[in-house]
């Protein structure tokens, strides 16, 4: 009975742990490649990999890394 208490804390913990990992990841700042650059931002590179393109910009000491998604949409996270 105790080391079934016992494991029922510890996956408790474990998923507020989680939950905590997932908002500190959804509250980085993130925008569209299309407003970044009305922004100011510029394109330094772009990369292939596998069937994703990745293309990064930067804007003095800040930068993005944004993913084609699809054709018109762009999935863009700041990498700094």
């Amino acid at each position: 009975m105790l080391k079934a208490l016992a494991a029922m804390m510890l996956c408790l913990a474990a998923t507020q742990a989680v939950a905590q990992d997932r908002t500190a990841l959804t509250s980085r700042s993130s925008a569209s490649m299309a407003k970044l650059i009305q922004d100011g931002y510029e394109i330094k590179s772009s990369t292939w990999t596998g069937s994703k393109m990745f293309v990064f910009l930067q804007k003095d000491q800040s930068a993005y890394a944004c993913e084609f998604v699809n054709v018109t949409t762009t999935r863009c996270g700041a990498i700094n």
